[in-house]
């Protein structure tokens, strides 16, 4: 695919995520998804079981920040020791600190209660959108694209990205599960992330194609 073509492609994606996170911004001001998201929780909880408790309490402990910093940390060292790329550490950091940015932001605009049905874990803070989906979500988008450009195998690059979403996934099916987040939280938080790494994305590979052309003058 050309510049052109996978600028544009990703120029749609960021576009589809912030339509879809602001139609969802508005459902949510409005209370129009009280039904939605008490339909998916009853849902999802119905399967509770002390395993799927401890599993669940596991996932969302590899999404929370302490966790999220540590794998942060490690992979910027990876970036620059091993592979040496140090404008994939700025895009990392970029990517990371944009979405923690975007969702404190956005949590102080919609002053989102929590879910009060059926609680298993403690949480304070404000529900919408989903910290732990978001960060999540970026951590491990920005990974599986900066670590697709150095996979060369089909079979590599399809695992980097069944593993990606499945902890996506999981991270944010946690929230719900544990009754800290409405459905309507997680999706959004995705929407929104997606948005940003997209954009963020877009930026970068104008800023290798300038840089490659460069260095060919």
């Amino acid at each position: 695919m050309n510049l052109k073509l996978k600028l544009i492609s990703i120029f749609l994606i960021s576009l589809v995520c912030a339509i879809g996170f602001g139609w969802i911004a508005i459902l949510v001001g409005e209370h129009h998804l009280v039904q939605f998201d008490s339909s998916i929780i009853s849902f999802v909880q119905g399967f509770e079981s002390p395993t799927l408790t401890s599993l669940f309490k596991f996932f969302t402990f590899i999404g929370s920040t302490p966790v999220v910093v540590v794998l942060c940390v490690l992979i910027i060292i990876y970036l620059y020791k091993v592979l040496h790329h140090r404008s994939e550490i700025i895009l990392f950091i970029v990517v990371m600190g944009g979405s923690t940015v975007l969702n404190f932001v956005l949590k102080h605009l919609f002053h989102r209660a929590r879910p009060t049905i059926h609680r298993l874990i403690q949480e304070t803070g404000y529900s919408f959108p989903s910290g732990h989906s978001m960060e999540a979500f970026a951590l491990y988008g920005v990974l599986a694209y900066l670590l697709w450009r150095h996979t060369s195998s089909s079979l590599g690059k399809t695992l980097l990205i069944i593993f990606s979403v499945f902890m996506t996934l999981m991270i944010g099916i946690s929230r719900i599960y544990l009754g800290v987040h409405y459905p309507s939280d997680v999706i959004g938080a995705y929407l929104v992330s997606g948005f940003w790494l997209a954009g963020s994305i877009g930026v970068y590979e104008q800023y290798l194609d300038r840089r490659m052309k460069r260095s060919y003058i």
